[in-house]
């Protein structure tokens, strides 16, 4: 206040504006006022917790499923590019997986109906040069 006396601890005065202002404030100023409790957020934090634990958990098994066909993927053009072969594949062909009786793995044009190898699995080309498991023969 400008002349310094100071006001009773109950009246409400702002000394910037130089005005009563009780009834602009956003809570109780008097001792008959409700008592401000406050509010009980543990429900409210809990379902958070909840919701932000099942994305996480739900864009993990994503990322997880697209890490194991990324693996799948990795694994069969390793087994193919590292087999055996003696011409150039075509793009979009059809090949099929072989295993000698000496345990390795030979690439080939024969269907696994016209001959007696161990077959491992029927592998199309693609255009970026990764070989593409087939899951049914012709």
């Amino acid at each position: 206040m400008k002349n310094g006396a100071k006001k009773p601890d109950l009246v409400v005065f702002n000394e910037e504006t130089q005005q009563y202002d009780a009834a602009l404030k956003p809570y109780g100023t008097s001792a008959s006022a409700p008592a401000i409790k406050p509010l009980n957020t543990a429900t409210w934090r809990n379902d958070g917790v909840q919701r932000v634990n099942n994305k996480i958990k739900s864009e993990f098994e994503e990322v997880k499923k697209q890490y194991e066909k990324l693996m799948e993927k990795f694994h069969y053009n390793d087994l193919v590019y590292n087999s055996k072969f003696s011409f150039e594949p075509n793009i979009g062909e059809e090949y099929y997986l072989y295993k000698y009786k000496n345990q390795e793995n030979f690439l080939s044009i024969i269907h696994p109906n016209q001959c007696n190898f161990e077959y491992l699995g029927t592998f199309r080309l693609n255009s970026d040069k990764m070989w593409e498991k087939v899951d049914v023969l012709n």
